[in-house]
């Protein structure tokens, strides 16, 4: 997530400057061939391009709209496991006597949280952080995940019995979810908490098992792939033809041009086409890195510093006095 004021258009520029380079490509060649080679047949009715953009400019704020929308959602299902992680801190502390196990409910808890950001973060083949542009700018900022491993992380809120059966399992999170609910039934079971109790910290369970489904369901099913492969089409397809469409209109001006462009307004076509196409393609790419808040980009839900936040919130619950500090953006981002 950016945590700054914004993007500077240098980094749009850089960031998307390939695809410059095509465009630029694309608007030499018909200029050239149109005005050096002569070829006055090779323009496109201006009508047509403008109906193939019309329809691209829907296509593409339909897509932006619902990458967005995942990225809303993200934010508020992460936001949902702060706010009920806070709770299990007070609960975990007003509920039992024995501070021992609060601290072990809330170490669990804590390690819970740890092992779902890092499955977050598993890449799937639809996301966009391995396209080169998007690897090139990670080295902007950190990834937490990619830094430090799983199990180390895990080492220091799990006794070794634990997390070996953890570290073993598919789905981690689900396997430490069901033992913290064991946990809970051990402990009304010899009546270190009173029924009620038990049944509402099973309700929050359930209410974070809730979340972690949320946070899988936006992971693992991406926007939906006919829909992603036709704006990419429409958008190149459209780039293509406008220069094509533009050679005829900007020709025309040189009845009404005068001094040193009189004669040689086509060539206008390059500039201005390179900059409506880039429109349509930087917007394709923003909502391409968008579409999947967890896949380490830059624009990601910061789930690694909402862990932290729930670390440093129960730890001093418990009264703990030495705290981890919170993650320190990188660039203006912060995962």
């Amino acid at each position: 997530m950016n945590v700054g004021r914004g993007y500077r258009l240098s980094e749009f520029l850089i960031w998307t400057r390939r695809e410059l380079y095509v465009l630029l490509a694309l608007g030499v060649v018909p200029v050239c061939l149109y005005e050096l080679a002569q070829w006055r047949w090779l323009t496109v009715p201006w009508t047509v391009v403008a109906l193939i953009g019309t329809a691209t400019a829907f296509i593409v704020s339909f897509k932006n709209t619902q990458t967005y929308g995942r990225t809303l959602e993200a934010q508020q299902v992460w936001g949902g496991i702060l706010n009920v992680s806070r709770a299990w801190g007070l609960m975990s502390r007003d509920y039992l006597k024995d501070e021992r196990l609060t601290r072990q409910l809330v170490d669990r808890h804590l390690a819970w949280v740890t092992v779902l950001r890092y499955q977050m973060r598993r890449q799937r083949a639809w996301e966009s952080t391995g396209r080169r542009t998007n690897a090139e700018y990670q080295r902007n900022y950190h990834v937490p995940e990619q830094e430090t491993a799983l199990e180390a992380e895990l080492a220091r809120l799990l006794p070794p019995d634990e997390l070996a059966a953890v570290l073993a399992a598919r789905n981690k999170a689900t396997q430490l979810m069901s033992h913290q609910s064991r946990a809970i039934r051990e402990l009304f079971e010899r009546g270190e908490i009173v029924i009620n109790f038990f049944i509402e910290l099973e309700k929050v369970l359930k209410e974070l098992l809730d979340h972690q489904g949320r946070s899988e369901r936006i992971k693992n099913f991406p926007y939906p792939r006919q829909y992603a492969i036709i704006n990419t089409f429409f958008i190149r397809f459209f780039c293509v033809l406008l220069p094509f469409g533009l050679l005829k209109e900007f020709d025309a001006l040189n009845a009404i041009a005068n001094g040193w462009m009189k004669g040689h307004m086509v060539w206008l076509v390059i500039p201005f086409s390179v900059m409506i196409s880039w429109m349509y393609t930087t917007l394709e790419q923003v909502g391409a890195s968008t579409e999947n808040p967890f896949e380490g980009g830059a624009n990601d839900v910061p789930i690694a510093q909402i862990n932290r936040m729930i670390e440093v919130e129960l730890r001093q619950l418990l009264g703990d006095a030495d705290l981890p500090p919170l993650l320190r953006p990188k660039n203006n981002i912060i995962l």
